[in-house]
């Protein structure tokens, strides 16, 4: 067996000291995976010898497989300007002299074994590493750090000739010929019949089809068993009504103006063509393959980490599992079964910065899915834009190499040459596990879109395009040279899927499309044991069942997450904060915020809940309060999580997942996880409650819209800390506004009414601990938004007892307050921790039965009917005047006062009052807090005067 095919060895004791050294941190935490380690043989005493006695040889060698790249034909339309490269030519090294003899031993590898024949002419070697590197595929590997991987790649490429295909035999290229064909058809069909549809076509780029078609073979035969898909607009249909199956019939529906689902009610908006998803079952020699491509925003390139994330949480019982070889256990590694695949647009893959955000999560311990193939199709330009002008780089690709990625350059008019590219690209990520960007340069035959004109922008381009017969002509031609297809064999492929085009046309008339539905792992849940029917929000089924908890529970709970393993050293400064926890639990008062979330969180595991928290420093927490969730030994930097090792009888795990330094890549990755069954709980947390800013796009195109465009259920929840402390403009908002803003809560009270989002502002850890709860109690599943605390998180009036999280106890969307009703002069409604300030300051003021302070809790949906409940006390009989009063710390323009002035005067009118609320509270402002410590505390007193003035 050649070398490069077989398993790479275990690194040394002395490499794997190396690596120890490297990182020891979070190496026992659960979901943490190392990057897989390999070693293949070293040069042989004789190889090393000969290398040194040959070095102008090795030199040449080198050059070619470093530099080969810039001379070879990858370029369809030949605009790459190429220039001369003499680090190619033997002459520059020395090797003048064609004929002479050279031992190629630790220098080239030809693949036989023993070499038969070590010494080759300078003649015959010039035309090998020409024929390899120097073709109409180029490679980019010589600058990966690891010498294994520079090893590997040599070996495959130069012991595998480049002129021909692995096993490309007459019916493979049948194949090939057949998806290009069909798709070019389905071009000219739709072109013919809707000439106004803007369809994004492939033209120009049909080798995409050959490529993916070999992709998903390669990793059936190789026993993957699942992948997730995500890509752009352009050739979106073509893949699904060729590879995928999607019924024709239901895309001429859907172009004539129908809907995707049937749905009663009109509770889904639909989306627009070049967004559709399927989800299909393929079969290659045998071997079944689920291939789901998920549905897309036009925000390009958002899409991709929405992906990784959905193919790691489809592996996520791997990693409570050994990996194989671990232990003598014949497990599976991640990677095995699923595989990401991102297809990208060269435009936008230099140009968007979620590409290097999530490029940036590919190798890391609790991202990485066992590595994407990444398929750049490559057309040269943007909407308008020449690569001139859109990238500083050589290659669209260059991006990757920040992750020491490397990079095949391949040539689309060539489909066989493609379809190698893919099988080399397969064999390297299913080897190490690690990304590979494919960059498959075509052309695109119409504008951005089939309206557009682009010769206005690139008319030399365009002159260069219509002069030149289609992708599927040319290979046309070339089978038919071979002998492997008869003359009129291409028409009738042709003729034969037009027929069946106009015929799902036809059909398309009467088609009614199917209704939506919830399926497989969606279409259940557990909740308390049994097994409970999932259902869509906003139905007359959907219910919340009890989120409290047995006392003993939360106790065992709670004594678990502080428990210090056996010869465990912790920080000192930890062991006071476990001593307080085990006395609040003793005294059943006191219960923290942390707290709070570690027995919601182990209680969840009790029942078999998954829970995963990410984000920046979210094993200690921002600040510092959830310091016992991941304890690391002050000796050996080793990590243990509480929860996972002293609750040895819960079957779900907690994953706490340090994130890079990124938000809208790993708020993506959490919301693809989200999406892949509703057992889970997945949290993100903003080091800050505004970082959400850099991640707007997923929240706008995914988290708000998701279940209304496409039907997506999602229970994540994003954790932002928020209020104003005097830290300035950027760490004190959450920006509450946005997320209210996103919501389509109505302004009246509706039966069975279905937000998009639930946005929250708890003031108690057991109110949070609810919240927690209630995402996984339901039989549905809804994004949450948390306004999360931040000084309110060591607050000691600021906490619970152990009373409010017992059976029957429950998230209150609106709390009272219960010590005042009738004596009442003003009732001061809120959100959040401006709370405690409040009723210290009425103290102090001596108010406490004039002014009554009532909490809103749940922003969104807003809750009509408790607040209608918790007002009517104070309406009396209609001849007492009460002030109503909305008090905030933020700006006018900012928090919920937007969302909740109409709101409250619909409550009060219904309850007899006339609906004014008077507003006090900061002005309007374009920053939401000051950076000056003075003003900042002049306009918070500013505001407690304003809530009690006149009394």
């Amino acid at each position: 067996m050649p070398v490069w095919l077989r398993r790479s060895q275990p690194a040394t004791a002395s490499e794997s000291r190396v690596i120890a050294l490297k990182r020891a941190y979070h190496d026992e935490s659960f979901g943490f995976r190392k990057p897989r380690q390999f070693t293949l043989p070293d040069y042989t005493p004789a190889e090393l010898s000969n290398r040194t006695a040959n070095a102008p040889l090795l030199r040449y060698a080198d050059a070619l497989r470093t530099h080969g790249h810039r001379a070879a034909s990858i370029d369809p339309l030949d605009l790459l300007r190429r220039e001369r490269v003499p680090a190619l030519e033997p002459s520059r090294y020395g090797l003048s002299d064609p004929t002479r003899t050279y031992d190629i031993r630790g220098i080239l590898w030809t693949g036989q074994e023993p070499e038969p024949n070590n010494h080759w002419v300078l003649r015959d070697i010039a035309e090998f590493l020409n024929t390899v590197y120097v073709g109409r595929i180029a490679y980019e590997y010589m600058d990966l750090p690891n010498k294994t991987e520079r090893f590997w790649f040599a070996h495959l490429l130069e012991s595998q000739p480049s002129t021909s295909m692995l096993h490309c035999n007459a019916q493979r290229k049948q194949r090939i010929h057949q998806s290009i064909a069909c798709s070019e058809v389905f071009d000219t069909f739709l072109q013919a019949k809707f000439p106004n549809l803007k369809r994004y076509g492939l033209e120009g780029g049909e080798s995409m089809l050959p490529a993916l078609d070999a992709l998903i073979g390669e990793a059936a035969r190789a026993g993957v068993t699942h992948i997730v898909l995500a890509m752009p607009h352009r050739g979106r249909l073509n893949l699904l009504t060729g590879l995928l199956g999607y019924d024709p019939a239901y895309l001429f529906h859907k172009i004539k103006g129908g809907a995707e689902w049937n749905v009663e009610g009109g509770q889904f908006s639909g989306d627009v063509l070049s967004h559709l998803a399927a989800s299909s079952i393929l079969n290659y020699d045998g071997k079944e393959i689920k291939v789901t491509l998920l549905p897309n925003p036009s925000h390009l390139e958002a899409v991709n980490p929405v992906a990784l994330g959905k193919a790691r949480a489809k592996q996520y019982t791997l990693l409570k599992t050994l990996e194989k070889g671990s232990e003598g256990v014949d497990g599976c590694m991640l990677g095995d079964k699923v595989m990401c695949v991102q297809i990208h647009g060269d435009a936008s893959f230099t140009g968007q910065g979620i590409v290097m955000e999530t490029l940036g999560l590919s190798n890391l311990p609790h991202y990485t899915s066992g590595g994407s193939v990444h398929i750049v199709v490559n057309n040269n330009i943007g909407y308008t834009t020449p690569a001139s002008s859109a990238r500083s780089s050589l290659y669209c690709s260059d991006v990757a190499k920040m992750t020491n990625c490397p990079v095949l350059h391949v040539n689309g008019d060539y489909p066989e040459d493609v379809v190698r590219a893919v099988e080399i690209a397969f064999k390297y990520r299913n080897h190490f596990r690690k990304d590979i960007v494919i960059d498959l340069l075509v052309y695109r035959r119409w504008g951005h879109n089939e309206l557009d004109e682009p010769s206005f922008t690139q008319p030399l381009m365009y002159q260069k395009i219509r002069a030149r017969r289609s992708v599927p002509a040319l290979y046309e031609d070339r089978l038919m040279n071979e002998g492997v297809l008869q003359k009129d064999t291409p028409a009738s492929v042709r003729a034969s899927y037009k027929e069946m085009l106009t015929d799902a046309l036809a059909a398309s008339a009467s088609y009614s499309p199917p209704p939506i539905k919830l399926e497989r792992q969606w279409s259940t849940t557990k909740i308390d044991g049994n097994d409970i029917k999932m259902v869509w929000p906003g139905s007359s089924e959907a219910q919340t069942f009890d989120t409290g908890v047995d006392a003993e529970i939360l106790k065992e709970v709670g004594r678990a997450g502080v428990s210090v393993p056996e010869g465990f050293a912790i920080h000192p400064r930890l062991q006071r904060h476990v001593k307080n926890r085990l006395a609040a639990l003793e005294k059943g008062e006191g219960i923290d915020w942390a707290t709070a979330e570690a027995m919601a969180f182990g209680s969840l595991m009790l029942g078999g809940c998954d829970v995963r928290i990410a984000g920046q420093d979210v094993g200690r927490g921002t600040f510092s309060h959830r310091y016992v969730a991941m304890l690391v030994d002050q000796k050996t930097e080793g990590v243990v999580v509480p929860l996972n090792h002293a609750l040895s009888k819960a079957t779900g795990k907690l994953e706490l997942a340090n994130s890079s330094l990124s938000e809208e890549a790993v708020l993506g990755f959490e919301y693809g996880a989200s999406w892949e069954r509703p057992d889970f709980l997945p949290i993100w947390e903003a080091q800050f409650g505004d970082f959400f800013n850099g991640a707007q796009v997923i929240v706008d195109t995914f988290i708000s819209s998701a279940e209304t465009k496409w039907g997506k259920q999602s229970g994540i929840v994003l954790l932002l800390p928020h209020g104003l402390d005097g830290a300035g403009p950027e760490h004190s908002s959450s920006r509450i506004e946005r997320m209210l803003q996103l919501t389509n809560d109505p302004c009246s009270p509706q039966p069975n009414v279905n937000v998009n989002m639930h946005v929250v502002y708890p003031t108690s850890p057991a109110q949070y601990f609810h919240l927690l709860r209630r995402q996984v109690k339901r039989n549905y599943r809804k994004p949450l938004v948390v306004a999360a605390p931040k000084g309110l998180l060591r607050l000691a009036v600021a906490s619970s007892s152990l009373s409010d999280m017992l059976p029957g106890t429950k998230f209150r969307p609106v709390i009272p307050d219960i010590a005042l009703t009738a004596a009442a002069k003003r009732v001061i409604l809120m959100s959040g921790k401006l709370y405690y300030d409040l009723v210290k300051e009425r103290a102090a003021r001596d108010l406490d039965q004039r002014v009554a302070i009532i909490r809103i809790e749940e922003l969104s949906p807003f809750p009509f009917s408790e607040l209608t409940d918790a007002l009517k006390p104070y309406m009396g009989d209609g001849t007492k005047r009460i002030e109503w009063m909305w008090v905030q710390e933020e700006p006018k323009n900012q928090g919920a006062w937007g969302h909740v002035k109409d709101r409250l005067g619909v409550v009060l009118r219904a309850l007899g009052g006339n609906g004014d609320v008077e507003y006090v509270g900061r002005r309007e402002d374009a920053v939401p807090a000051p950076g000056i410590g003075d003003t900042y505390r002049t306009q918070q007193k500013a505001v407690m005067d304003g809530a009690f003035y006149g009394l």
